[in-house]
């Protein structure tokens, strides 16, 4: 390993040279506290930045044994480490100076969520961040001095401020693990106690705009509430900020939950807090205690979509022409067939907890009212509506349904709980809404279509899956949060409305490429390949996803991306090829 004065001598012999010659810096230094690992030199000011790892060993970072103890605080701590850099670099990074990207200091720091990345790493022997930083240039001649001072002066501060515990304020880095541990404690226990999900007394729900996920200010909202006749109690791990090992809020039983209610009244403003309660949340968030089970996918129609070799035949049984629906595919698909098979491949993936609001979903799938039954025959309809299966998807199989529904009654025959929002506050409205039925019964007549009798598995075939572009074996890029270019091929995941982060999205390209790679044998199903890939995180971690990494070099910016994400977006990939597994 060379010296920091190795590299400063460097910096100054290049200083004026072309670009390219950054390329002698590409090696490990020692500093006094730290070690400097510059794992990859960009090609010129305007490239991707350079990828650089800074490690500090434990006897300096003194990172306590409590901010480690499992994976859940360890994957908090590491968090909260990624944003102490983020901070540091804030405060301290002069930023731009020169061309293209020059000057910038970069770490893969989150937002409002609490996800597994590889930003920060927490080993037992150190401490590393990995960092992207723009070597600064003028034209593109090297501004040596400007490096200097980037790396020999600027990086050495910010280490010291976020990655060494002493400069660190430790009870707030133990309150953000102790949060997060509370929240997974949470998740762990709503199965054993038939909850799906849970929302704190106190929660802010409201975000600061639509295009924000910040809490609206305290004095702006107001803080959730649960009706009594739903309120759980939690046992906590850790104690919250006033002392109490108790936590109190709303239980979202098992079964089919509408939530109701007048036009902006809070009712999607729920629905949002339970799609993104799947994830910890940071202290401070209002949803930090918003708990949904794991399993939760959020569900809308998605026209045009590709569907590949599904059987969608539970909800829509024939089209014209005697078209099968049993295994269907399309290139752009409707509302009422992309809903449908949006639900049959979260079910194929694992999911039993369907999120539903009827502003996203096709009017058709989800009800055929009484008018339109007498004027459209059953005979000539052949979508069996959402509403005559949520029943059977819970008592046969287990699936429970959290939907948002103002606008049609006839929901009110299936609910085992109405949550009724009335001036962005919950009421349990269930027995009022059964009277309401029984009262004014619905005109509608049940579809009685053939019962479900389970799913198809469907098999990935490898050679479908092809990430090579020009000249690059692999090349996986994300033009944005819902656009994800494999290959050639252009993933196109607006309808995933459960990716929250750009680095989950990168993380589902190389996830698919790696399942492609290792596990798609033609004989395993996709849930089988998700078992696998899962079984293959979990051990190793996200480093593995980098399909070039050698040692321990940068693995790159990536964030955890939950089976079913990666799954919905194997769906549309639009060369992939799936062969159904019938017994029939």
């Amino acid at each position: 390993m060379l010296t920091r004065d190795a590299l400063e001598q460097t910096l100054r012999r290049i200083d004026g040279r072309g670009y390219k010659a950054y390329r002698d810096i590409q090696n490990d230094y020692h500093f006094n506290t730290f070690s400097l690992h510059i794992d990859h030199v960009q090609g010129d000011p305007f490239a991707t930045p350079s990828k650089v790892r800074v490690r500090v060993p434990h006897p300096i970072a003194l990172i306590p044994e409590d901010g480690r103890r499992h994976r859940v605080r360890l994957m908090a701590t590491e968090d909260y480490l990624a944003r102490q850099v983020r901070a540091a670099i804030r405060t301290i990074a002069r930023g731009h100076r020169g061309t293209g990207k020059s000057g910038a200091i970069v770490i893969d720091a989150g937002g409002q969520e609490v996800l597994q990345r590889t930003a920060v790493t927490v080993h037992p022997d150190w401490v590393e961040a990995r960092l992207s930083i723009g070597l600064p240039a003028h034209g593109r001649r090297i501004s040596g001095r400007d490096a200097e001072a980037m790396l020999c002066e600027e990086l050495p501060r910010i280490v010291e401020r976020s990655l060494l515990w002493a400069a660190l304020d430790s009870d707030e880095a133990r309150a953000f693990a102790d949060c997060v541990e509370n929240q997974e404690h949470i998740r762990e226990n709503l199965e054993q106690r038939g909850l799906v999900a849970f929302v704190a007394d106190g929660a802010l729900l409201p975000r600061v705009s639509g295009v924000s996920d910040l809490p609206m200010p305290h004095d702006d909202a107001i803080a959730f509430r649960s009706p009594e006749s739903l309120a759980v109690t939690f046992e906590l791990p850790n104690p919250l900020p006033d002392g109490s090992a108790t936590i109190h809020g709303m239980g979202v039983p098992e079964g089919i939950t509408l939530i109701t209610g007048g036009g902006y009244h809070g009712k999607s403003t729920l629905l949002r807090a339970l799609e993104r309660g799947v994830y910890p949340h940071v202290p401070g968030d209002g949803r930090e205690y918003v708990v949904t089970r794991h399993d939760a996918v959020k569900i809308r129609a998605e026209d045009g979509r590709r569907v590949e070799n599904t059987d969608i035949s539970a909800f829509i049984r024939s089209l014209p022409y005697g078209r099968s629906t049993r295994e269907f595919s399309t290139d752009d698909a409707s509302g009422s067939t992309s809903q449908a098979a949006n639900i049959v491949e979260a079910l194929e993936t694992g999911s039993r907890l369907l999120l539903l609001d009827e502003d996203t979903s096709a009017t058709n799938f989800m009800v055929r009212d009484a008018r339109m039954q007498a004027l459209i025959h059953a005979e000539h309809e052949p979508i069996t509506p959402f509403l005559d299966r949520a029943v059977e998807l819970h008592t046969e199989q287990g699936v429970s349904t959290i939907l948002v529904m103002g606008g049609c009654g006839d929901y009110l025959d299936v609910a085992n709980t109405v949550i009724m929002m009335r001036a962005y506050v919950p009421h349990d409205a269930t027995d009022e809404a059964r009277a309401v039925a029984v009262q004014q019964p619905s005109q509608r007549k049940k579809e009685h279509p053939a019962p479900v009798k389970g799913l198809t598995p469907r098999i990935p075939i490898a050679e479908s899956f092809d990430p090579s572009r020009g000249r690059r074996e692999v090349k996986i890029d994300v033009k944005g949060l819902s656009t994800l270019l494999f290959g050639r091929n252009l993933i196109e995941l607006r309808g995933v409305e459960q990716l929250i982060d750009l680095s989950q999205t990168r993380a589902v390209g190389y996830a698919i490429h790696l399942a492609s790679e290792r596990f798609m044998t033609g004989e395993k199903t996709l849930s089988e390949v998700l078992d696998a890939l899962d079984g293959l995180l979990l051990a190793e971690g996200l480093d593995v996803l980098a399909p070039f990494r050698r040692g321990e070099q940068h693995p790159g910016d990536f964030a955890f991306a939950r089976r079913y994400e990666i799954g919905a977006a194997i769906n549309r990939l639009r060369t992939v090829q799936l062969k159904q597994m019938r017994n029939d």
